[in-house]
């Protein structure tokens, strides 16, 4: 008698295997979002920020579409009844978000707008907390208040008490209220219609790059947005690429894909990877110098990220072996 012959199992490819490890994903994507602060900076004398934000989103939306053309008409009926929340995620999230970095990275240092986007875990949980009602954890919240006291030391250039008399560089003001906009959208990602992954993309590109359109009517009309095109350099075409591809197309997908697999709450907690890349980058690609006041602020957010993930992973073990005895009992007593 012959033994049967046993199937062999398709192997997953690496982009699916890669899809769905989210630790990697959101590390990467702290990577590429540390590379658009820089990108920001960079900018300053090569592109304006409307011209880079409609650009980049530009680029993203054309390459994205022809891959999820087939997945747009199957997800149709999802986007007409969400067609005003796909264009807060667009025009607000995306659009809005980088529209507030990169004018503040015009009267900052990259360092410092790197660092100070480690506030956003501490607006998510914060907003959760008040609209949803969601659980946080003692040292979670300690964790948090630590990121906070870092921020605050890198947005006072080591000088809290300067906070007091609101003594704040108008740059780093900019850029806590980009944080504040890219924290409402990932709290709103739990609305996000379920649809294909290249949908959510190309229609919220789309919308950021007609966002990108109306924010330069109020910063100085079509005219200045015209005239603007032709004085961007090399650099700034450069610049449009990256940004199309990475912090764009990449991280925006990694990220949503990260908030699906851990929530919102954890997810977040790695953007303050963020600091960490944005830093080296901007050491190595600008020059910029760290400060005394840059590393102390280090020790306070690594340290609000190692503390909030352990509560939030310690507290999921202890929940899933009650929720295991629990089970366990019932089927004890159906037994007897």
């Amino acid at each position: 008698m012959t033994k049967p012959q046993s199937v062999a199992k398709p192997r997953k490819n690496l982009f699916h295997q890669l899809f769905n490890q989210p630790y990697l994903l959101l590390v990467l994507t702290s990577l590429f979002w540390g590379g658009n602060m820089v990108a920001g900076k960079l900018a300053v004398d090569d592109i304006e920020p409307t011209s880079l934000i409609a650009g980049r989103f530009a680029l993203g939306f054309l390459i994205i579409l022809p891959f999820a053309w087939p997945h747009l008409k199957k997800d149709l009926p999802k986007l007409i009844k969400n067609f005003w929340l796909l264009g807060f995620y667009g025009a607000v999230g995306f659009s809005g978000f980088n529209l507030f970095l990169y004018l503040g990275a015009k009267h900052t240092t990259a360092v410092n707008g790197a660092i100070e986007q480690a506030s956003i875990p501490m607006m998510v949980m914060l907003a959760n907390f008040v609209l949803f009602k969601q659980r946080a954890y003692p040292l979670q919240l300690l964790g948090v208040v630590l990121t906070l006291i870092g921020v605050i030391y890198v947005a006072t250039a080591g000088n809290p008490m300067r906070l007091a008399r609101m003594d704040i560089n108008i740059g780093d003001g900019l850029i806590l209220i980009a944080c504040l906009i890219y924290a409402s959208y990932s709290v709103c990602l739990r609305y996000r219609p379920t649809v294909h992954w290249m949908t959510f993309l190309a229609v919220t590109f789309f919308f950021a790059t007609l966002g990108a359109l109306f924010y330069q009517l109020f910063l100085g009309g079509w005219p200045a947005f015209v005239a603007g095109i032709p004085k961007i350099t090399p650099l700034g075409w450069l610049l449009v690429i990256y940004t199309g591809l990475f912090p764009s197309i990449l991280s925006q997908l990694f990220y949503a894909r990260g908030v699906e697999l851990i929530g919102a709450n954890r997810a977040s907690l790695f953007i303050n990877a963020l600091p960490l890349f944005g830093a080296v980058l901007s050491v190595i690609i600008i020059g910029e110098a760290l400060q005394s006041y840059h590393f102390i602020a280090a020790i306070f957010i690594i340290s609000g990220i190692t503390m909030a993930e352990y509560a939030v992973r310690t507290a999921k073990k202890k929940e899933a072996l009650a929720a295991a005895a629990m089970a366990a009992k019932e089927q004890d007593d159906e037994r007897k």
